[in-house]
């Protein structure tokens, strides 16, 4: 299964902020994923807890917002939210169009537990 490859990089990036911030537990886990990001969400979840099992994150919270697909339009210049299985220009149907946004899985943000 890739996603338990991708939850354990991720823990790797968990723990290091955990511990740059002197952080006890991680609480909450933000990501934004895109749907041509080649990242199953539903399999990311199952993979999640076996990946966090015993570490600093072993108890957060897996919180998953789906990215748009948008892209750019090389023709026109048009930028436009478009199916991941149709990446057309919006406004003038054009093929040639460059991603912007819908292919990343990014870490937004975290909630930590720190010693006060």
């Amino acid at each position: 299964m890739h996603e338990l490859s991708v939850c354990l990089s991720l823990l790797q990036q968990l723990e290091t902020i955990a511990e740059e911030r002197n952080a006890s537990a991680v609480e909450r886990v933000y990501l934004k994923i895109g749907p041509l990001s080649g990242i199953e969400p539903h399999l990311l979840r199952q993979a999640y807890p076996l990946a966090v099992a015993g570490t600093v994150a072993e108890n957060a919270e897996l919180i998953i917002e789906t990215a748009d697909v948008v892209v750019t339009c090389t023709e026109c210049g048009s930028e436009s939210k478009v199916l991941p299985n149709r990446l057309l220009c919006a406004d003038c149907g054009d093929f040639r169009t460059r991603i912007v946004s819908g292919d990343e899985m990014i870490l937004q943000s975290l909630e930590l537990t720190t010693a006060h």
